[in-house]
């Protein structure tokens, strides 16, 4: 006799062990429908006091956009407005713009950035920011990329790159 036959005990606790295994791997993969509040996410921080960095560009890479960039102001005194390069990236383009007070980066903020889905939008609430600060600490465009915003990070980096280029020029 065969140990799981039609109507034996055994075959029908491996059966209901079996689906029970499968329903819990299925209700924990399931992700949920509803969207997850973003709080500040087009809310920019205050500058942040920083250390007296020179004000020069430093080490990423040059500018690969798409859009041309725009300044206003004149000579290095002075407050200028300067909007870098609109940098295609794998989720959505990124443009950063910078204020510039006597050479002194005093604020960033970004212009466009991927916001289209509740997943961007979780990513960059937390990213943008963070950039934020690491530029005005920084001074310049070498700053450090936003683990798990890698795509983002590298955008916001060359477009703030390209504004610093274009304010020299």
């Amino acid at each position: 006799m065969h140990t799981l036959r039609k109507k034996s005990p055994l075959r029908r606790i491996v059966l209901a062990g079996a689906a029970t295994a499968s329903g819990m791997v299925l209700l924990l993969s399931l992700k949920p429908h509803t969207t997850p509040s973003v709080a500040g996410l087009a809310a920019t921080p205050a500058p942040v006091a920083s250390s007296s960095a020179s004000s020069g560009s430093g080490g990423s890479g040059g500018s690969g956009g798409t859009a041309g960039s725009s300044g206003s102001g004149g000579s290095a005194t002075g407050t200028r407005h300067v909007t870098g390069d609109s940098v295609q990236t794998r989720y959505g383009p990124v443009q950063v713009r910078v204020t510039l007070t006597n050479g002194k980066i005093t604020d960033v903020s970004a212009v466009e950035y991927p916001q289209d889905n509740p997943r961007d939008q979780q990513i960059n609430s937390y990213a943008v920011p963070e950039l934020t600060r690491e530029t005005l600490t920084a001074q310049s465009a070498d700053i450090d990329t936003v683990s798990g915003a890698t795509y983002t990070s590298d955008g916001y980096r060359r477009s703030l790159q390209s504004a610093l280029d274009s304010a020299k020029g």
